[in-house]
């Protein structure tokens, strides 16, 4: 098997604790393109693999801000530049009625830009993945735990990652081509 063929190698665990010591393990072993598949969240996962805090809060921060100010700036241009209406001597531009439609707006903003951002960010749609080929990693879905360890990582070696992964639980453990 050619390099350029290879995408890594996938070992499979039993249980949220094992799937959780491995990713301390793998991490303190000094790899850093590795992937953890879970079929359900399990707390301190990212700790574990040693992964940042996730950006996803500033972009919804940014969406809600451009949606609350896109709100009031439509309401403050239609009442005082398009339709300047004067109603009883109040203001044209009175932003206390307008923060209906601002707040409606910088929800929107904010769900939209977490939509477009987790989008982004999960490389979402991607209809191939090379573990995809792995017949055993349909059952990452459902029971099984899997740890994915990258040729690209500058520690991968296929005899020495192999005997790692066996030495931190892995079974079928199996090499995984492009």
């Amino acid at each position: 098997m050619t390099p350029k063929n290879l995408y890594g190698m996938l070992a499979e665990f039993q249980t949220p604790k094992e799937i959780l010591d491995a990713a301390n393990a793998v991490r303190k072993e000094g790899y850093i393109d590795f992937d953890c598949h879970t079929p359900f969240p399990v707390h301190g996962l990212d700790d574990a693999m040693g992964l940042k805090r996730s950006i996803v809060g500033f972009i919804v921060g940014i969406g809600c801000v451009v949606g609350a100010t896109a709100g009031l700036t439509l309401q403050w241009w239609s009442s005082t530049i398009a339709y300047p209406i004067i109603i009883s001597g109040k203001p044209l531009f009175s932003w206390q009625a307008f923060m209906i439609i601002t707040f409606v707006l910088m929800v929107l903003g904010g769900a939209f830009s977490a939509l477009i951002g987790m989008f982004h960010l999960n490389r979402i749609p991607t209809f191939y993945h090379p573990l995809f080929n792995s017949e055993q990693f349909k059952k990452a879905t459902d029971d099984k735990f899997f740890v994915s360890i990258e040729f690209k990582d500058p520690k991968f070696d296929i005899e020495d990652t192999r005997k790692f992964l066996e030495i931190i639980g892995g079974k079928n453990i199996e090499v995984i081509e492009e």
